[in-house]
């Protein structure tokens, strides 16, 4: 049995059911996974609790007009399988958006099935390989990005991030290729395929293009907009105007790898893609910001206590003392601000705390 596809590990929910006496029961908190079974040829839609991991919710996605949507943040139903009213909660209401979009798209190529299994498996399968990464190709790239993105996601993400990612990594040899050899038309495709990889909306392909070794590459592709007659240097101005500097020692290198791509985010979505990016995948990358500012916001909880311990600590000298004053006062505001801000989502996040 293949599982096809992840598109929404990033979606972070409480799961509740109505129990006899028609309250809501809080079932825990974890984050969505939504897979493809090819053998049996069914959609599961499962929540992964986000502390040990373990199943809290396993249901297969109905043809059936079962679901609803509830204040932008809410989806509820009835299961038929088990006779129970269910409803996921999310945090964030772009994030019930992309989920309840993915519903929907699951039971479109359900309904395929029940009309025609040989279309249903033409539209999962049509897609095999995708071309090979070269200069020639970029042409047919781009018209397979751009279709399958808005077709079959989860197909076309599975192909990209199949062998690592290694597809990302050819990408970028073509665009250096291309720059090498002033290739415009060339490059401008580039910027086109780079946008469509994006509105893929996965974070998985998020987390590699914006990953350490390709960002500033990415960033370079998105500076031939063929839209634009002057093209914008963003990687010198990431260079040149772009420091980051720790208020406090951070030594959780997952805070820094969350502060580092909620910059890249907020540059990409403000300044590198601001009058392109469609509202589905505008709504996408802030909801990654979200959670990495809520992520970020718990490990720096941990590295402010010890600093405040260290300054407390009578075996602390003064000038030790003296030198942790300033960068606790500035930690201290910057915690405040995201402590407003996450206080801001709703009562049902206070785990954080």
């Amino acid at each position: 049995m293949a599982t096809r596809g992840n598109t929404n590990s990033m979606q972070r929910v409480k799961v509740y059911r109505l129990n006899e006496d028609g309250q809501w029961d809080d079932k825990g908190t974890g984050h969505i996974t939504m897979d493809y079974m090819e053998r049996s040829e069914v959609f599961n839609l499962y929540v992964i609790d986000e502390d040990d991991n373990a199943t809290l919710l396993a249901h297969r996605i109905s043809i059936d007009n079962i679901y609803k949507q509830q204040d932008d943040s809410i989806i509820s139903w009835i299961d038929p399988q088990h006779s129970a009213q269910l409803a996921l909660s999310f945090q964030e209401t772009a994030g019930c958006t992309i989920v309840w979009n993915q519903i929907s798209s699951m039971q479109r190529i359900l309904h395929f099935d029940s009309l025609n299994s040989e279309a249903f498996h033409n539209v999962i399968s049509e897609l095999k390989e995708l071309p090979d990464v070269n200069i020639s190709n970029l042409p047919l790239i781009l018209k397979v990005v751009a279709d399958y993105g808005n077709t079959d996601q989860m197909r076309l993400t599975e192909l990209m991030l199949k062998n690592q990612g290694a597809f990302f990594q050819k990408l970028i040899d073509v665009f250096d290729d291309c720059e090498n050899r002033k290739d415009i038309d060339g490059l401008h495709m580039m910027f086109n395929i780079v946008k469509e990889i994006i509105s893929v909306n996965n974070y998985q392909i998020l987390e590699i293009i914006l990953g350490d070794q390709l960002f500033m590459k990415i960033f370079g592709c998105l500076e031939y907009d063929p839209d634009v007659p002057q093209s914008k240097d963003h990687r010198t101005s990431l260079r040149k105007n772009v420091v980051f500097v720790e208020d406090i020692p951070i030594k959780n290198p997952l805070v820094l790898s969350k502060i580092h791509q909620t910059y890249r985010i907020d540059f990409l979505k403000d300044v590198v893609l601001t009058d392109v990016l469609d509202v589905a995948t505008s709504a996408f990358l802030d909801s990654v910001i979200n959670a990495n500012k809520a992520t970020v916001l718990t490990l720096l909880k941990d590295d402010i206590q010890e600093s405040f311990a260290r300054l407390r600590s009578p075996s602390t000298s003064d000038e030790s003392r003296n030198n942790l004053v300033f960068p606790l006062h500035e930690a201290s505001i910057i915690f405040l601000r995201l402590w407003s801000f996450c206080n801001s989502w709703s009562n049902v996040w206070k785990w954080l705390f």
